[in-house]
């Protein structure tokens, strides 16, 4: 497992992404494989986020304390887990943004047969949280990556709703994603872990 590298690599806006995304970094790290979890950018304007005291709180919370995402860290990687709000049912511009800037690593082939698993979160329970994780699985075809979604391979994640794609927490339940969430992710992020491995000793 000593070889195993993954990059958790997400948008947040309020945390509720950024929760899922340390406690999937957790999982990882509890399997021995190193990790990088990194933030991308923001876009959005300080008024955008001034109108929002979560929002700014979360900014605040985290541009210290959390390293901004750079294409070295996906060269570095020998696996992913993407996070994002869902947008209209799709991917935040915000990680859009970041990945859109990895075409140069795309043409070298630097992703493929790279593991790669993605989670969310919106407000409802049906507020697009599938098709956002699809869309994001849109991006690993192209890339050539091996998709490690959750699935149904654990009892633990029924208690987080179910979701095969990927954790999905939806916010309308609380502030902050609960224990159930968190354990999916923490789950997500060792079966990650454990598939990168398996694939590495061939």
């Amino acid at each position: 497992m000593s070889h195993v590298r993954v990059a958790v690599i997400y948008y947040s806006a309020t945390g509720n992404v950024h929760a899922l995304a340390k406690a999937l970094a957790d999982g990882v790290t509890s399997r021995g494989a190193e990790v990088r979890l990194r933030r991308v950018p923001e876009l959005a304007p300080d008024t955008a986020i001034d109108a929002n005291p979560a929002w700014r709180a979360h900014v605040d919370a985290t541009k210290d304390s959390v390293e901004v995402a750079t294409l070295d860290d996906l060269e570095w990687a020998t696996a992913y887990a993407f996070g994002t709000p869902t947008r209209f049912g799709n991917t935040s511009a915000q990680l859009k943004q970041y990945i859109d800037t990895a075409g140069g690593l795309w043409q070298a082939g630097v992703f493929h047969n790279k593991p790669a698993t993605s989670f969310t979160s919106a407000m409802n329970d049906h507020g697009g949280q599938e098709s956002t994780l699809l869309s994001l699985n849109n991006v690993f075809y192209h890339w050539g990556c091996i998709i490690v979604p959750p699935g149904y391979t654990d009892p633990l994640l029924f208690a987080a709703g179910g979701n095969p794609y990927g954790t999905s927490w939806p916010s309308g339940h609380g502030e902050t994603p609960d224990g159930a969430h968190l354990e999916a992710a923490h789950y997500q992020g060792r079966h990650l872990a454990d598939i990168s491995g398996r694939l590495e000793e061939g």
